[in-house]
């Protein structure tokens, strides 16, 4: 590259701030957002230990994880929901990396970085792969913290792991205790809403997977919605990343497992939180449900917000895990 083309590149400190506080204005960050922004992309890589690995379970499946921040600090593991990736979280894991917690995230089998299993795609094994992580990982007093299918995944490993492993853990938009329609939940959803799942996934899940986030999973159908194309572009470069056989299997393990007794075993603090316009996971018959049968269960839900809350409105969620977590 030309000396010329090396100075056209050569942007100042000075140049990035006021670059940064333009973009700040444009996407309605604050200056306390911002500065905190700063000072994690100033810090030196020896400071923030970070990395990635890969665990290989009992049965040979390997796992993918992200594990970030001082090993001594709390850890905050995130758990993902269908069909997505450890990536959906990056919000919350460099937010909470920036309050000094150990934050981790791992790609559920068949998604993501993980192996693209055609077995063991079921909520008992999920939460089996989760033991192991922990165990790998030496977690301990961890603070789980599970969106949708990963709301079961954390409510199955919360309710049988091994003593002080948990310290509490967190259900968002979660689908405990059991969406499927059946003569014990006849509030739930029938079985052709998840066969449609199933059908339009093995049909043509390039399209699918646009589809859902375009609409009914960050409420960008509802009238006057604020649509982010890039929550839908990323939506889709995650959910084509895993294996089609374990999604498509993983359909049956949200809607038709029953989480109840799991609810009933957990005796660590529990804070269910749920938006009250989610298309995907009706509050009803999922949050209103699960608080009650928690021994210590908070809900806390909001008003007009979607399924995927966490990635539109992160200014309203992350302070309150965070309180919830300092609490």
């Amino acid at each position: 590259m030309s000396g010329a083309a090396i100075e056209k590149f050569n942007i100042s400190r000075r140049e990035l701030l006021i670059l940064g506080s333009t973009l700040s204005a444009s996407i309605g960050l604050s200056h306390s957002s911002l500065a905190q922004g700063i000072t994690l992309l100033s810090l030196p890589s020896g400071d923030i230990p970070m990395s990635n690995g890969i665990i290989t379970t009992k049965d040979g499946t390997r796992i993918f994880y992200k594990d970030w921040g001082p090993k001594s600090a709390q850890p905050v593991v995130f758990h993902h929901g269908w069909p997505l990736s450890a990536d959906d979280w990056d919000n919350q894991m460099l937010f909470f990396l920036s309050e000094g917690y150990r934050v981790i995230a791992h790609d559920r089998r068949g998604h993501g970085r993980s192996d693209q299993t055609d077995t063991g795609n079921d909520m008992t094994t999920y939460a089996a792969d989760v033991a192991e992580l922990a165990r790998t990982l030496n977690l301990k007093d961890a603070i789980h913290i599970g969106h949708s299918t990963g709301g079961g995944e954390v409510a199955r490993y919360v309710a049988h792991a091994e003593k002080g492993r948990v310290a509490k853990a967190v259900l968002m938009g979660a689908v405990p205790p059991i969406m499927l329609k059946t003569p014990a939940n006849p509030q739930g959803l029938p079985l052709s809403v998840f066969d449609g799942f199933r059908s339009a996934l093995a049909t043509n899940r390039a399209q699918f997977y646009i589809d859902v986030p375009a609409g009914p999973f960050y409420g960008f159908n509802r009238p006057g919605a604020n649509v982010i194309q890039g929550l839908i572009n990323n939506w889709w470069r995650q959910g084509m990343a895993g294996g089609a056989k374990a999604q498509y299997d993983c359909i049956a393990a949200f809607s038709e497992t029953d989480f109840t007794e799991d609810l009933k075993a957990i005796t660590v603090p529990v804070l269910v939180m749920h938006g009250e316009d989610d298309q995907i996971v009706p509050i009803d018959d999922s949050a209103h449900k699960s608080v009650k049968l928690l021994k210590h269960g908070t809900l806390k839900t909001y008003p007009g917000l979607p399924h995927g809350m966490f990635a539109t409105h992160p200014e309203k969620i992350n302070p309150d895990l965070l309180a919830f977590a300092r609490s």
